[in-house]
């Protein structure tokens, strides 16, 4: 035999070891798809938080405004939206609980919930 052949007894050994380590591979993407989707659903909380507290420090009635403007300001639905005032400064916080639906990673993993809080101070409406 040549120093370039190899022998027949390891004919077709890569093709099972992609069968071995693909299904692994495709669960880490999905893991890696799952991931992205909740910091996706993280910086949409984040950005509703910000306008929450805006639309409250500037209105008459906070939780109404901070509602409605938490809502307009993303697409995720049902966002908990809570004001709180104290002294000079308002505080909004948002909710949102992301369900984990990527292919095999969602029935491994729960449900995150997802929260971010903005505080801005009080202007005169």
């Amino acid at each position: 035999m040549s120093l370039g052949q190899t022998p027949h007894r390891d004919r077709g050994q890569a093709s099972v070891e992609l069968a071995l380590c693909l299904p692994l591979v495709c669960l880490l993407l999905c893991g890696v798809v799952q991931v992205a989707v909740v910091a996706r659903g993280q910086l949409a909380v984040q950005l509703a938080a910000r306008e929450a507290a805006r639309a409250a420090a500037v209105s008459a009635d906070p939780a109404t405004a901070a509602a409605l403007a938490a809502e307009r300001a993303v697409t995720l639905r049902p966002l908990a939206v809570r004001v709180a005032q104290r002294g000079g400064t308002v505080t909004a916080t948002v909710s949102y609980t992301d369900r984990t639906q990527a292919p095999l990673v969602g029935a491994l993993l729960p449900d995150v919930t997802l929260t971010a809080s903005v505080t801005m101070a009080l202007e005169p409406p």
